[in-house]
């Protein structure tokens, strides 16, 4: 038994080693496609550029969760970690990356504020800024919603199968559409761009194409190397330290795997002009997991209970998953409300985050903390009522679809 127990610890710190090399190379892949994303935008809009950044940013996302979703499938006892993962990765990306947004935005802001004011002799302090969105990113706010409704119904059947599958698949394929209907940035904003992005669009011909190209399939390729062992590194790391088996799940392991989206967005939001873009890719990555990354899950499910068991199964959810997912749901609506007039202020991201931290910090809350999302977007839902302006994102939304 003790030699057993010495083998795991030397094993676990040999993978937690290839830390060393895994991190800086997640961290260049995060800067290519970054990049990529920041060049091909002058060429497709915005959105789908993002959208494409998402898919190669979520690489590791999807395998983690086709690992636990085909594990479920053969042993039904684990499938609550394949929602604890789902919920977890959204929750997350919601409750701290979008915060997290919004803080390093309103902290480079407020740094060339003070800058400005002391070459000016003026002494008093910037108020916070809030991130306002531009017409364009509607279609990713808007593109939130129908994938939250249907969930609903899922949440209210209990029950989660091939078809609910393909109706998101569908959402997403529509989302996509309107993307491919946005036009792109006009080229005099290229100068915004840093020097490897402006390097690839000034590219002359199929040249330029191929060097936007380039950037999305080293950043992709390079991401696709190190992800698997980036993310064993760091779950032996957390092994090491005790951390229980449904926390590594549910918040660990999306942490890492969502980690290239996180050095990108961050990597936007402290270029203040950039940070609406920053937003959105934590947007899109959103309409990603509620839909391709959710869908996945049934389907992975099924075809392994078929293979084990000779019978393809629906995912049906228990009571615990039940509150994960109404949980994730509110957040998310949530969300979907602060952002419904096109801006994200300090005290939209404060809430988000005070109530994600108290979740984490506090599990045994989840139903009070699922009351409090509910009675936070009643609350937005009368003052908009009351001010009796129409909201901006579904009006900037319609204008995109018909022109």
């Amino acid at each position: 038994m003790k030699l057993k127990l010495l083998a795991f610890v030397s094993t676990a710190g040999a993978t937690a080693l290839s830390a060393l090399w895994t991190f800086p190379s997640i961290l260049a892949s995060a800067f290519l496609v970054a990049w990529g994303a920041e060049a091909a935008q002058f060429l497709i809009s915005q959105g789908l550029a993002l959208a494409i950044l998402a898919w190669l940013q979520t690489l590791p996302e999807f395998a983690v969760e086709a690992v636990i979703a085909w594990d479920a499938g053969r042993d039904p006892e684990r499938a609550h970690l394949a929602i604890a993962n789902l919920t977890g990765a959204i929750r997350l990306l919601l409750g701290l990356g979008w915060p997290m947004i919004y803080f390093v935005f309103a902290a480079a802001g407020r740094k060339q504020a003070v800058g400005a004011g002391a070459a000016g002799a003026q002494h008093a302090a910037p108020v916070l800024p809030a991130i306002r969105l531009e017409p364009e990113h509607a279609v990713e706010v808007v593109g939130l919603v129908p994938p939250l409704l249907y969930f609903g119904i899922i949440l209210l059947r209990e029950s989660f199968g091939w078809i609910d599958a393909v109706v998101l698949l569908a959402l997403y394929a529509a989302y996509l559409w309107t993307l491919f209907r946005t036009p792109p940035r006009h080229a005099d904003k290229v100068s915004d761009a840093p020097v490897v992005a402006r390097w690839a669009y000034r590219q002359r011909g199929w040249r330029r194409q191929a060097a936007i190209g380039g950037l999305f399939a080293a950043g992709g390729g390079l991401l696709y190397a190190t992800a698997h062992p980036f993310l064993e590194s760091m779950l032996a790391v957390a092994g090491l330290f005790g951390v229980s088996q449904f926390v590594l799940v549910q918040w660990v392991a999306p942490f890492l795997s969502e980690f290239p989206e996180k050095v990108s967005a961050f990597y936007w939001a402290r270029r203040v002009t950039q940070a609406p873009m920053a937003l959105m890719n934590l947007v899109s990555s959103n309409i990603n997991q509620w839909t391709v990354l959710a869908a996945m899950i049934p389907l992975v499910y099924g075809y392994s209970s078929l293979q084990h068991h000779g019978v393809w199964r629906d995912f049906h959810f228990d009571d615990a998953q039940r509150l994960e997912l109404l949980l994730t749901l509110l957040q998310s609506g949530l969300a979907v409300l602060l952002l419904a007039n096109m801006e994200f202020d300090w005290l939209d991201a404060t809430i988000l985050f005070v109530l994600w931290l108290v979740q984490f910090l506090r599990p045994t809350m989840r139903e009070e903390i699922a009351v409090a999302y509910g009675i936070w977007m009643v609350i937005l839902v009368i003052g908009f009522v009351v001010r009796g302006h129409a909201l901006l994102a579904p009006k900037h939304f319609w204008e995109t679809v018909r022109r």
